[in-house]
């Protein structure tokens, strides 16, 4: 009996004795799986994190670097953000010229100039906003033709950027018209037949950025205290589009049109390396002027649809063209006021043909910085 109970009873605690044991035995291989992927994930993340920080300083270092500034010259902008209104006028002009053994004509091209108004908010060096076009406010050439235009200007000490699209409407006049026999005068007679688009890039590099502020003149982020220059270099690629429908000048003009005059488009491509000089000039406490000429030497690739001949004639040359800033300022770092103009002038020329396009913008502004830096706090 006591075997038979033994027997009975064995497996039972036999059972037990191995539940007891698999207690003490370790995580099973899934689990050790598990800590693994927790540790790698930890791992990773504090990769990113380190990364992340690593990164961060490493492009503060270089924001610091590309608006490094001699105090003596420049003052620093103490405030984050900036409110600003403006006015603004655009302005553009096209000359058509032929040259032959018969003569030389010309035509002169621009619309009236465009006013729009404008709400912007800065922080630091960057103006966000919106502009409308003053004749929209009453109602006026309800039915004008469509312009599109932006421009996007980047100032830093050591560098510029600029970019820009400008699409014309088809309210031109023509302004004069030489080399002509004609019975009565044309000038300022509408002309619908042109149209133009423009897009390009500059980008210049300021040798005497330290010194020298192009942001105090045109973006108001800086102060310049004293007197100074410098050189400037860089590069600019722009494509024009342009159509010319010669059909719908008036009927003299029509009539005399050289051959070179007879043409329905100019497609042309710019690369142009310019060297220059900006000067700012401090002449009373808080004012500025700025001046700069950006003469380019440019090679122009282009293409001209004749429409009597349908030929397409590929030609390459090179050229001057020429980027022009000016301005004034009145800057107590808390309030400023001011105008700018910057005007961007391209040259292409040809044995019997030339094509000059003209088109800048004019600004008057003022505004006012808000939103003390934590640097320049007094309660720190």
């Amino acid at each position: 009996m006591l075997c038979l109970c033994s027997l009975f009873f064995l497996p039972t605690l036999h059972a037990q004795e191995e539940k007891k044991d698999t207690t003490l035995l370790p995580p099973p291989p899934v689990a050790e799986s598990n800590r693994g992927v927790i540790s790698t994930l930890v791992t990773l993340t504090d990769g990113i994190a380190t990364t992340v920080r690593h990164t961060g300083r490493k492009i503060r270092k270089v924001g610091r670097e590309f608006n490094a500034i001699d105090t003596n010259y420049i003052a620093p902008n103490l405030y984050n953000l900036a409110f600003m209104l403006e006015h603004s006028s655009w302005y553009e002009h096209y000359r058509l010229g032929s040259k032959t053994d018969n003569g030389e004509q010309s035509l002169n091209f621009s619309p009236n100039p465009s006013f729009k108004l404008g709400v912007y908010f800065g922080w630091r060096w960057i103006f966000l906003g919106y502009a409308f076009d003053v004749q929209d406010i009453f109602g006026g050439h309800k039915n004008k033709a469509k312009k599109t235009e932006w421009v996007l200007n980047l100032y830093s000490s050591k560098f510029g950027v600029d970019l820009y699209y400008r699409k014309t409407g088809s309210d031109f006049k023509i302004r004069s018209a030489n080399g002509f026999d004609l019975n009565s005068s044309i000038k300022n007679t509408d002309f619908d037949g042109l149209q133009s688009k423009i897009k390009g890039l500059n980008a210049y590099w300021i040798f005497n950025y330290k010194k020298f502020s192009y942001p105090a003149a045109y973006s108001q982020s800086t102060n310049q205290l004293r007197n100074a220059g410098s050189l400037m270099a860089g590069f600019s690629y722009s494509q024009h589009n342009i159509s010319f429908d010669y059909d719908k000048l008036p009927f003299e003009v029509r009539n005399q049109l050289q051959d070179a005059l007879l043409f329905r488009k100019v497609k042309y491509s710019d690369y142009s390396i310019h060297v220059g000089y900006g000067y700012n000039w401090v002449f009373k406490k808080h004012w500025l002027a700025n001046l700069s000429l950006l003469p380019a030497i440019a090679y122009k690739k282009s293409k001209i649809d004749d429409a009597p001949t349908t030929d397409h004639h590929w030609m390459q040359d090179i050229n001057f063209d020429l980027i022009t800033r000016a301005g004034i300022v009145y800057n107590t770092s808390k309030y400023f006021a001011g105008a700018s103009m910057v005007m961007h002038t391209y040259d292409y020329r040809q044995k019997d043909f030339s094509l000059t396009n003209t088109f800048g913008i004019v600004r008057v502004y003022a505004g006012f910085n808000f939103w003390k830096k934590k640097t320049y706090r007094k309660d720190r």
